[in-house]
């Protein structure tokens, strides 16, 4: 996957967007790493960044903090 994940930066169209791209990535692979569904994990994350998710607590968003909300 970081393989593929590289070549495809190529593509960015910048080079603010390849770092963005690999900041992305990174992300995602340390989520896998966790053993965390990442697209489970982006999704709270950015849920949770769009309703202003204090800064002093910016640690508890990392992927090794994960804890999926509750449904119901």
């Amino acid at each position: 996957p970081q393989t593929i994940t590289r070549k495809n930066s190529l593509f960015a169209g910048s080079a603010g967007g390849g770092e963005t791209w690999a900041t992305i990535a990174t992300l995602l692979q340390t989520a896998k790493m966790n053993n965390v569904d990442p697209i489970a994990w982006l999704s709270q994350t950015l849920t949770r960044i769009a309703n202003r998710w204090p800064a002093a607590d910016i640690e508890l968003l990392m992927p090794w903090n994960f804890k999926p909300d509750a449904v119901g």
